[in-house]
């Protein structure tokens, strides 16, 4: 038997519930895990609430995890029993032991412990597929990053940063502006006390930014439109705040022939050769030290929903962590 969270309706904290839970020999191609440690993101979030359709219910949610193979199924020979695993995706993370399909996992560098792992891989790869992918920053960009202080944000900031860019970020409280400059952020914009679009005019003196980075949604829109060069591209890859209205695509032409896009990691890690190049290339920059990976918070499993309330609630900065 192990622990786990199950959800068996959509809703609010409380229909996040401990469970004890039989884990089955590995079927073909899957491995089963003992976690070390569990990412929280916002995604495990729009599951629970129903923004986002789990594929059945009931369903433990959780995208993210760090631990050790225990066990192989039949055709697994990439990975043996005792190897250092980690993964963003698929579902099923909140739970001491899991089976999982072995192509989703890569082999963690023993520099980097299991909490660390945990909280790195699903935001972690996010800001790889962000920054050197949807739009591959260089050096001399200027670029926006909503939430700052979030998971991704520290991880986005001081990557683009060691890019080059001049990273101009949004948070909450000056705490968190703080600590994203703390963490390679040139500019930081209180949201709640100041206008982002008038200052990113005057910060950039009119230029305005390649991209924008938009975990937020609702909040945060149109508004990241009139923050873009012609031409730049707007990023809209999370809703925190809640969904995005209808977009009418004539705002892009309207505000300079603008590249919009909605993507999510798992159409950038889609095969195992996609998944190892955005994990190695994560693994890199981190082993460089140009990127450290805050973990700022650490909850036990059996108080997850104290701590999807202090996500929500916004009293979390950068990763993270359930451990079982």
């Amino acid at each position: 038997m192990a622990q786990a969270v199950e959800v068996r309706e959509t809703g609010g904290t409380n229909v996040l519930t401990v469970i004890d839970l039989d884990v089955p020999d590995p079927a073909k191609g899957e491995v089963t895990i003992e976690q070390k440690a569990i990412g929280l993101n916002f995604i495990d979030v729009y599951f629970r609430t129903g923004l986002y359709n789990a594929p059945a219910l009931p369903f433990t949610p959780g995208m993210e995890g760090a631990g050790v193979v225990t066990a192989l199924g039949k055709g697994v020979t990439h990975l043996s029993v005792g190897d250092r695993v980690a993964y963003a995706g698929p579902m099923g993370a909140y739970a001491a032991s899991r089976n999982i399909a072995a192509d989703r996992l890569v082999k963690l560098p023993g520099a980097i412990s299991f909490e660390t792992a945990a909280g790195m891989m699903l935001k972690g790869m996010t800001a790889q597929y962000l920054l050197r992918q949807t739009y591959c920053v260089k050096e001399g960009d200027t670029v926006l990053i909503h939430a700052a202080a979030g998971g991704v944000g520290l991880i986005a900031c001081q990557w683009a940063n060691a890019l080059g860019a001049t990273v101009i970020g949004t948070a909450g409280s000056e705490e968190k502006m703080e600590l994203a400059r703390e963490n390679g952020a040139h500019h930081m914009i209180n949201y709640r006390e100041e206008d982002f679009v008038s200052r990113i005019a005057e910060i950039t003196e009119g230029a305005k930014c390649n991209v924008v980075y938009d975990s937020v949604g609702k909040d945060t829109f149109p508004g990241s439109l009139d923050c873009l060069k012609m031409r730049g591209t707007w990023a809209s890859f999370g809703q925190s705040s809640g969904p995005l209205p209808p977009v009418d695509l004539a705002l892009l032409a309207q505000n300079g022939s603008l590249f919009a896009t909605r993507p999510t990691l798992f159409n950038y890690i889609a095969s195992q050769a996609e998944l190892e190049a955005c994990a190695d290339d994560l693994f890199d920059v981190f082993s460089s030290g140009k990127v450290s990976i805050p973990v700022n918070a650490t909850y036990a499993l059996s108080d997850v929903r104290t701590a999807h309330e202090d996500l929500e609630g916004r009293r979390t900065t950068g990763s993270t962590v359930l451990v079982p």
